[in-house]
């Protein structure tokens, strides 16, 4: 697996590489930025939950160098676009070159950044799949420009810089986990991120029998955006309304089931059903923590069903395409978990299969799929990788 693994990024340098110097008549540094999963905590970070998530071997791909003329040259082989952007006057734009707009735009509130930029972006990480491909791209032309002009940032320095052009760059309110997950994953590793605290410690997740895949349900998470700054809003508006009961807590990690519940007249009951769902899955991850330390996958898998039914009924970020999914997974040979990832309304479902069972798994699920949607959904078959690098 190793070797097909760096025979992979081989190929790819030397293809990049070539094209980087036919393009722009140079040579670049390469980055290197996986997507991501979550194996359960979803929508928690936002309300300084816990999350887990692990970087997988799908990534974007950065070639970076420097230029005299104070302007970002872009091409993406994804959409074979050439673009340009003037940086003394920088501003959001529409679509994928917003992203590293913005990380220029915040990096040079912490460094100094003199001239301009050539940049070639590809990768296989899926967009709109529920992945992170936008932290991906993000995290990684931060993470080449820090090796570039060697400005000593952090990993999580560079991280809230990726979630701060999320938000004002791309209108996207979203937590820190994406832009963490990119950039400190640890192959044979999930993270359990506090939140709140940015702590953090690596859960391993050693299941050498079992693989992640990805069931796409080609469904364009397009309500993601808008919905998932309502379901903040309703969060927040919880725990105002829990404070004038319980003044000391900040965030809907700070009150109990039991506290919720006691004030449910006092709660809208969309927002009751999102604030409970929180508190919920924050007890999920913790006990699932304990679960994958002992090796009981089993246990594990059962939260992740349980996360989705939430999702779905509760938190209601789910999609009919999603939930039929997680329906017939559910019941297939070899499946221990699964659940709708990301923010919703769309994108992908993460399963954990057993993996002799895998290729029964993607042949059988897509032929459901396509039989009850008449589209066939790809499929994903990944593993727990490391983090971002320089190739």
């Amino acid at each position: 697996m190793q070797c097909r693994e760096n025979h992979y990024f081989s190929s790819m340098e030397k293809n990049l590489r070539r094209q980087f110097s036919q393009q722009f008549g140079k040579e670049a540094l390469l980055a290197a930025a996986p997507g991501r999963v979550n194996l359960i905590g979803e929508h928690t970070d936002y309300n300084e939950g816990f999350v887990l998530p692990g970087a997988v071997d799908k990534r974007i791909y950065t070639a970076v160098s420097r230029n005299d003329k104070n302007v970002l040259n872009l091409y993406a082989n994804q959409y074979a676009q050439q673009l340009s952007f003037p940086l003394d006057d920088i501003q959001p734009v529409d679509g994928w070159p917003t992203y590293l707009l913005g990380m220029i735009f915040f990096l040079k509130k912490l460094v100094h950044l003199e001239g301009g930029l050539d940049v070639l972006i590809d990768g296989d990480v899926p967009v709109g799949a529920g992945m992170s491909s936008s932290a991906a791209l993000c995290c990684g032309f931060g993470f080449a420009l820090n090796e570039l002009f060697d400005w000593g940032l952090t990993k999580m320095e560079l991280a809230v810089v990726g979630q701060k052009t999320e938000h004002l760059f791309a209108g996207v309110q979203c937590g820190i986990m994406d832009q963490f997950a990119v950039l400190h994953g640890k192959a044979g590793h999930l993270m359990k991120l506090d939140c709140r605290s940015m702590a953090y410690e690596y859960i391993p997740f050693d299941f050498p029998d079992y693989k992640i895949v990805l069931v796409n349900t080609m469904v364009s998470h397009s309500l993601a955006g808008t919905e998932y700054n309502i379901r903040r809003q309703q969060c927040e508006e919880g725990v105002s309304i829990m404070q004038k009961h319980f003044p000391s807590g900040h965030s809907l990690r700070d009150f109990s089931q039991e506290q919720l519940m006691k004030y449910k007249n006092d709660i809208p009951d969309p927002v009751y059903r999102r604030c409970i769902f929180i508190i919920n899955e924050n007890d999920r991850l913790l006990e699932g923590c304990k679960f994958l330390t002992a090796g009981d996958l089993q246990k594990f898998g059962e939260f992740m069903f349980l996360t989705h039914e939430g999702l779905s009924r509760l938190y209601e970020v789910s999609c009919p395409e999603s939930d039929f999914l997680v329906e017939k997974s559910r019941s297939m040979p070899g499946v221990v978990g699964a659940r709708q990832m990301g923010g919703g309304f769309g994108g992908c479902i993460i399963n954990i299969v057993k993996e002799d069972k895998v290729e029964n798994f993607a042949s059988q699920i897509a032929d459901l799929y396509e039989r009850r949607f008449d589209k066939r959904p790809e499929v994903y078959i990944t593993r727990i990788e490391d983090g971002v690098k320089i190739l």
